[in-house]
């Protein structure tokens, strides 16, 4: 009882302590828990990772206009085609110039997918006219807008492949809206656009 009197306040101490000891490691399981299920702190970590899950990776965006039923802004899957880009659009209308536009060429984020009109009969018949010829009347002018890769080829200074680069600028960025627009396009430049400058028609 002595010893009871004299160190019985070591005791209370040292319960106190196993008491407290034994109660925090409960309270920092619930202090983890808390933490792991709070969403701020989930956004926190997703904002940290490399991408988030509302982030389309493999996608792009591209812009249909034209002569096409529903012309507007598509999302579509990074290696599709332009043809998938015109379906998704609900397809050409019945103005619609088919050869406009390159359908096997594979979309690009920010692509601009312009399907031209139809001429009237009375200008296709005076294309063919114009072109079928060796010797290209000197008052003729190619619509640089509208004109196919072939067309264009008649110009001085332009082969198969400037005439494709002209029509795969145009595609995926619209019309020109002046000759120097054109020194835009890959292989044309300064010698090249005053050698057709005189022979096209903008736009």
């Amino acid at each position: 009882m002595l010893l009871l009197k004299r160190y019985g306040w070591v005791l209370i101490v040292v319960l106190f302590f196993v008491i407290v000891w034994r109660v925090n490691p409960e309270e920092e399981a619930m202090i983890v828990d808390e933490a792991s299920a709070d969403p701020m702190l989930e956004e926190q970590s997703t904002a940290d990772g490399i991408s988030g899950q509302d982030v389309k990776s493999g996608w792009v965006v591209v812009d249909v206009k034209g002569e096409v039923v529903n012309p507007g802004i598509y999302e579509m899957d990074q290696g599709t085609r332009v043809n998938d880009a015109i379906n998704m659009a609900g397809g050409m209308t019945e103005r619609a110039d088919e050869t406009s536009v390159n359908l096997a060429l594979k979309v690009q984020d920010e692509m601009v997918i312009l399907v031209s009109e139809n001429g009237v009969e009375t200008d296709e018949e005076l294309v063919e006219e114009e072109y079928s010829s060796s010797s290209k009347p000197s008052d003729s002018l190619v619509r640089i807008n509208q004109a196919t890769s072939e067309e264009i080829q008649v110009l001085q200074g332009i082969g198969p492949s400037k005439a494709d680069a002209i029509v795969q600028y145009r595609e995926e960025n619209g019309w020109f809206n002046n000759a120097e627009d054109l020194l835009e396009v890959s292989g044309i430049g300064e010698k090249t656009l005053e050698q057709i400058k005189e022979k096209i028609q903008v736009p």
